[in-house]
């Protein structure tokens, strides 16, 4: 901020160089404008003396023209290199009130449309903060002067959360998946942190967060690692140990988060063995297809990297609804993956709760799984089928 009232102070002073260098010029001017009056006053009573001794006969009329002549050469020599006079209407006065009335003005401007407090915050976040505290200060600045940034308020509620205060993190998570049109990593903060505030009670809120979030983005993993808390704390434990292992699939190699949910997995298994749940319900027999899916050439001339791709299974007889889902895009094709119980959207809706399905997969520029433009089919299969399987996409996707 030093540096910024410094340069600000610099063209200040060349602003006032403008009124203020005519007006100590106009003084230079006028003293010598005093000057050659004096000049031609001491002429004129010259010529007078002159003319008094002509008068009375102490000078001829040759020694009469010598004198004036002298006279006129000592003025011209007086006046030598004075500039015309200046006529001026506006004064003294009107640039002596501008140049006080200039930095005023640009400083009441500056502070009532200026951006002095993002300049301040500017220069901070420059500095690394000192403590947690002083980041989340930081950052509820930053809010408060760019109150339409989703991002400013996003950070914020991480800050709040990191300080153990969901209330004020669901708070601020609401402002910015409103601002940023109710993506669904925001959603699945904005739940997370009323989760918390509500005491881990699940709510009608949390349930609606996490379901329009899970809507648009199935592999969306605040929302599948709150629900999988969730059950664990109702003791679903099989529930539980679905939603962590479909967030397990979506995190990286090497992800520190993976430990905690491989940990928090062992632990539902656990409880499930120690309850005396049947084998099926435990995580080595749950249901699972692996297929391979590509793009014939057909289609590749009319799809774009960036349209979704919905890998999905639906059971032959049964709800129209996908019983296991994964997204993808089109630059991931060709791709091998896995569709299992633990993909399911909804727990009664499991593959190993039906014995035929049959796999699909739709490309859909719109990010809607029930609508696209290309489509693959497989033929019915058995759910608990182990063998690779190949799907091609490879036909108009037709209602």
């Amino acid at each position: 901020m030093i540096e910024f009232w410094l340069a600000a102070g610099l063209l200040l002073l060349i602003a006032l160089s403008f009124l203020l260098i005519p007006l100590l010029r106009g003084r230079r001017a006028q003293r010598e404008e005093d000057r050659t009056a004096l000049n031609v006053a001491l002429y004129q009573e010259r010529q007078a003396e002159l003319q008094a001794q002509f008068d009375d006969g102490v000078l001829t009329p040759q020694q009469l023209e010598d004198g004036r002549a002298e006279a006129a050469r000592e003025l011209l020599a007086d006046t030598e290199g004075v500039a015309p006079a200046r006529v001026s209407s506006l004064g003294k006065a009107l640039p002596l009130f501008a140049a006080v009335m200039v930095p005023v003005l640009g400083l009441g401007l500056y502070l009532h449309f200026g951006a002095s407090d993002k300049v301040e915050l500017t220069a901070e976040f420059s500095q690394p903060p000192q403590s947690l505290e002083d980041m989340v200060s930081r950052l509820e600045r930053a809010a408060a002067a760019q109150p339409e940034s989703a991002e400013g308020w996003y950070f914020l509620g991480r800050a709040y959360m990191a300080q153990n205060r969901p209330a004020d993190a669901a708070r601020v998570f609401e402002r910015s998946a409103t601002l940023a049109g109710r993506q669904p990593e925001l959603l699945g903060q904005w739940a997370q942190a009323q989760y918390f505030a509500d005491n881990k009670q699940w709510s009608e809120k949390t349930q609606a967060l996490t379901d329009e979030a899970l809507k648009a983005d199935p592999k969306e993993v605040a929302s599948l690692g709150l629900l999988g808390i969730a059950a664990f704390e109702d003791k679903r434990f099989a529930e539980a140990i679905g939603y962590w292992q479909r967030l397990m699939n979506e995190l990286p190699e090497g992800d520190q988060a993976r430990a905690a949910l491989q940990g928090g997995i062992e632990k539902a298994r656990e409880q499930l063995l120690a309850s005396g749940a049947k084998t099926e319900a435990a995580p080595k027999s749950l249901a699972s297809i692996k297929v391979s899916v590509d793009l014939a050439d057909a289609a590749k001339a009319s799809v774009l990297p960036g349209d979704s791709v919905f890998i999905f299974a639906r059971a032959v007889s049964g709800p129209p609804a996908p019983l296991a889902v994964k997204r993808v895009t089109v630059a991931d094709l060709p791709i091998t993956l896995e569709l299992g119980d633990v993909d399911a959207m909804m727990p009664q809706l499991k593959l190993s709760n039906f014995p035929e399905v049959i796999l699909m997969a739709r490309i859909s520029r719109a990010g809607q799984p029930t609508a696209g433009e290309w489509v693959g089919r497989s033929q019915p299969m058995a759910s608990s089928t182990r063998e690779l399987q190949q799907l091609t996409i490879d036909r108009p996707d037709t209602p």
